[in-house]
């Protein structure tokens, strides 16, 4: 009998949640599981535990699309990053990491394999991590246009959000395409999918935000799942992951 899947999530600390989405885990995960990952609009650090017990560490761009892995690892711990932390964690763009990812060092930030036994020691140890490596200053137009497309769910125009914070449209995205490989309006159309996951789920198949029409909703959300809102309301056999997340919260 296949265990069954175990997944945990844990909000960051106030001091994180500009830089940090949330701590998750899952154990028992295996190819049985036809899992779907579908764009979340956050840098994801993934560590893996290898069959021979070492520790593999991949840093995720962010995705545009859905993504069928074919996992090898049936336990992992990760980290979902905002898009700011891109600058001021990680401290390089992630424009060629869009819908890819990349190894990271084996030993990156101090992590082991035995440190995945113990998620909330996982995240205590993370969270110490990047504590460490917090900047003194942040831009305050890039906090303050985080702040707002988030609070928007991706419902707001990108001439708003130039006046609010005193930037030009033409430096926003010039700022999204060499930092996280895509135009903010773009950007905004994942956190609109994003917000809607959590009506499908309840079985509301409808538009609930700003889209055009019922065409043009399903039309975006297969973009992004790759499949009908029906379809992704059924989540047969648990293969889209994201919907675990709306359990946690």
């Amino acid at each position: 009998m296949q265990p069954t899947l175990d997944f945990k999530l844990i909000q960051p600390d106030d001091s994180l949640r500009d830089f940090v989405c949330c701590f998750s885990s899952m154990h028992h995960f295996s190819h049985t599981h036809e899992a779907v990952v579908i764009p979340n609009g956050r840098i994801d650090l993934i560590f893996s535990k290898t069959k021979d017990n070492r520790i593999q560490v991949a840093l995720l761009g962010l995705e545009t699309q859905p993504k069928y892995p074919d996992q090898e690892f049936s336990d992992f711990c990760s980290v979902s990053f905002n898009p700011l932390a891109t600058e001021y964690i990680f401290g390089f763009p992630m424009a060629g990491l869009i819908n890819s990812g990349m190894l990271m060092p084996d030993d990156f930030w101090g992590f082991q394999a035995e440190d995945l036994n113990d998620f909330e020691g996982f995240c205590q140890k993370m969270t110490e991590k990047i504590k460490s490596l917090l900047p003194e200053n942040v831009d305050v137009r890039k906090r303050r246009l985080f702040e707002l497309i988030f609070a928007s769910n991706g419902e707001i125009s990108i001439a708003e959000i130039s006046e609010k914070i005193s930037w030009s449209q033409r430096q926003i995205n010039r700022y999204f395409n060499q930092q996280f490989g895509l135009p903010l309006k773009s950007y905004c159309k994942i956190l609109r999918f994003q917000a809607s996951l959590s009506d499908i789920k309840n079985g509301n198949l409808y538009p609930q935000l700003n889209f055009t029409d019922q065409s043009h909703f399903i039309k975006e959300i297969t973009k992004f799942s790759g499949v009908s809102p029906k379809e992704l309301h059924k989540n047969e056999n648990g293969r889209f992951l994201q919907f675990l997340v709306y359990g946690e919260k």
